[in-house]
This record gives structure tokens, C-alpha cells and sequence, in this order.
């Protein structure tokens, strides 16, 4: 198990090291450090508060897709969710989640699977407002000339997984709602397949629903929608804001795109951090612009910067005042 976890971080480190040393093939140090110090700074401040503004209201997401299981308030919310995030960029394979479903449970007084089976939903919701910004980025931004062909294949493409996460959304409802039904029909259609893959996969299907206790009121369904929608509006705006400060004016559609492109991006093995996935996917969306090559990395560079440092800081001084260790936290993830 411990070589296998090894090979992973490994992997991951390899990852970023190629990524890495693509981009640094493409930096002239002192036009960068030319372009570093020339950016406007003011924006690059209003991308990082925009930042925690979309960490506010994923601490006030959570409050609803908890609030059947205890109303718990975002004083408890918004420090287990900083904590979250500034574990995903110290730890690998984005073991924050883990992370931050352990700090509410231990604050809270709560089972850490139920908390954990809400942050599950989360990434779900997360998942299909990206699609859908994917679909309006796609079909309202204009690439430049001669990606036609890449535009038609990355709508289609787009269409295609909107439409298979719609699915899977109908799916987990009819799980939640007909449990009994919907584990039958399971059952059946996986009857071609070895009986061990229905064996393990049905009861695991079953326990995990199970700790779903997601509110029917209309008010907290919209509430999630709402707060989801102002998640990643606050995502694209610190991508805009980063732009201006290097006196870069886009339609707001291409920061989306390039948005869309960083989650692809931290999606891919990595070391922590996202060290060279992330600066490569933002460089290559950059350059789709006609955006020069050493700006770009400049702008990469104060990207990862601002969404990297300034949430370990804040999640080192919640540790401390919630009296958390990081060892408890290596120690939690381990247990999982």
C-alpha cells in the first residue's frame, strides 16, 4: 500500500516536472522579470479577496447540503473550507476534501463520512456549473481564425459530457428517491458482468446514499443553485482581474475559458500545488489570444501565486486558532 502511494506522489512530481520544463523552454528570465514588475498589483490584491469571496460561499453551499443533517453555522463552515483548500495544495491527489470534511466533524461533533458524503454532492454541483460554463463559453466565444475545427470538436465534445453529467445527476436523484428500485435495475443490468462487481458495487452504492440527507425545501435548493452560480462567478472574476493588471482586456468569455481550462488542468496527477499542470494550461489558454509568451507565463506565475499562498496562510492561522496540528491532519488523512 505504501509503495503504491509512493509511486502516485512520484508520478505526480514527474507530471509537474515535464510540464514544468516545457514552459521554462519558452521564458526569456529577463523579459519575465521585466513583465513581473510592470504588472499592475492593485488587481492582482482584488483577484486574491475575489478569491476568498468564492470560498465564502462554498462555506455557505455547504451550510445547505448539511442543513438536513444540523444547521451548522459558516463560523465552522468557512474555516473547515480554508483548512480544505490549503491541505489540496500541500497534499496530494486532493486529499483536502478528506481534510476538511475531518475539521467540521471534529468541530461540529459529527460522523466524518455524513460530512464527507455532503462534500461528494459538492463537487457535483461544482462539476455541472463548469460544464454549463463550458457550454456558454464554447458557444459564445469567438476564436481566432483557423481553430474552427477545434471549436466545432470542443463544443461537441462539451454537448457530449453536459448530457452524460446530466445522467448522472438523474441517477443519484432516483438513488435518493427510489433506492430500492434503482439498485434492482443496477443489479440487473450488471448481471453480464462477474457477481464480485455487483457484490461490492451495490451495498457501496447503498451506504453512500444513505449518508446523503440533502434538504427537498425549495428555498435551500435554490440557495445551493445560487451559491454555486456565485462560486464561479467569483472564479472568473480573479482570472479577469489578473489579465488587467498586465493591461491585458479580454471578453469576459475568455477568462472562463482559461478557467475552465486551470480545472482540466488540476485534474491531471500532479505534484501538490498543481505545480506545471496549472502554469501550462494557463499558458496555452493564454496564447489562444495571441497573448505574448512571456506575459503569459508572467500571468500564470501571479495566478497560481494568488490562489496557492494567500489560502495556506489563512488555513495555518485557522489551524492554529482551532488548535489543530498538521501532524492530526497527516494522521486523519491516513485513516480515512
Amino acid at each position: 500500500m505504501f509503495a503504491k502511494i509512493d509511486l502516485k506522489f512520484w508520478l505526480g512530481i514527474g507530471v509537474s516536472l515535464f510540464f514544468m520544463a516545457l514552459l521554462l523552454n519558452k521564458i526569456d528570465f529577463k523579459s519575465l522579470g521585466f513583465a513581473l514588475r510592470s504588472a499592475d498589483y492593485l488587481y492582482v490584491v482584488l483577484a486574491i479577496c475575489f478569491t476568498f469571496v468564492s470560498y465564502f460561499l462554498r462555506a455557505v453551499r455547504w451550510h445547505y447540503l448539511l442543513i438536513s443533517e444540523k444547521s451548522i453555522p459558516l463560523s465552522s463552515l468557512y474555516p473547515a473550507t480554508i483548512i480544505g483548500y490549503m491541505a489540496n495544495n500541500l497534499l496530494p491527489a486532493r486529499l483536502g476534501e478528506f481534510v476538511r470534511a475531518y475539521t467540521l466533524a471534529r468541530r461540529e461533533q459529527l460522523e466524518t463520512p455524513a460530512v464527507f458524503a455532503s462534500l461528494v454532492i459538492d463537487r457535483l454541483f461544482d462539476g455541472f456549473t463548469v460544464l454549463v460554463l463550458l457550454l456558454v463559453t464554447l458557444f459564445t466565444l469567438d476564436l481566432p481564425a483557423g481553430m474552427e475545427d477545434a471549436a466545432l470538436a470542443l463544443r461537441a465534445g462539451g454537448a457530449v459530457m453536459f448530457l452524460l453529467y446530466c445522467g448522472v445527476m438523474l441517477f443519484l436523484y432516483l438513488l435518493k428517491r427510489q433506492t430500492v428500485r434503482t439498485l434492482f435495475v443496477v443489479g440487473y443490468l450488471l448481471k453480464p458482468f462477474p457477481k464480485r462487481i455487483s457484490e461490492k458495487l451495490i451495498p457501496l452504492l447503498g451506504s453512500f446514499i444513505g449518508g446523503i440527507r440533502l434538504s427537498s425545501r425549495g428555498g435551500h435548493i435554490a440557495a445551493v443553485i445560487a451559491a454555486s452560480a456565485g462560486i464561479w462567478f467569483f472564479c472568473v472574476l480573479p482570472v479577469d482581474m489578473t489579465l488587467r493588471s498586465f493591461n491585458i482586456h479580454l471578453p469576459v468569455t475568455a477568462s472562463m475559458f482559461i478557467l475552465i481550462l486551470l480545472v482540466f488542468a488540476v485534474m491531471v496527477p500532479a505534484s501538490p500545488g498543481f505545480i506545471g499542470t496549472y502554469h501550462y494550461a494557463c499558458y496555452k489558454g493564454l496564447s489562444v489570444f495571441g497573448v505574448p509568451e512571456t506575459t503569459s507565463v508572467s500571468i500564470a506565475l501571479i495566478m497560481h501565486g494568488t490562489a496557492f499562498f494567500p489560502v495556506i496562510i489563512a488555513g495555518l492561522y485557522y489551524l492554529w486558532k482551532n488548535k489543530i496540528s498538521l501532524k492530526e491532519l497527516q494522521g486523519a488523512e491516513k485513516a480515512r
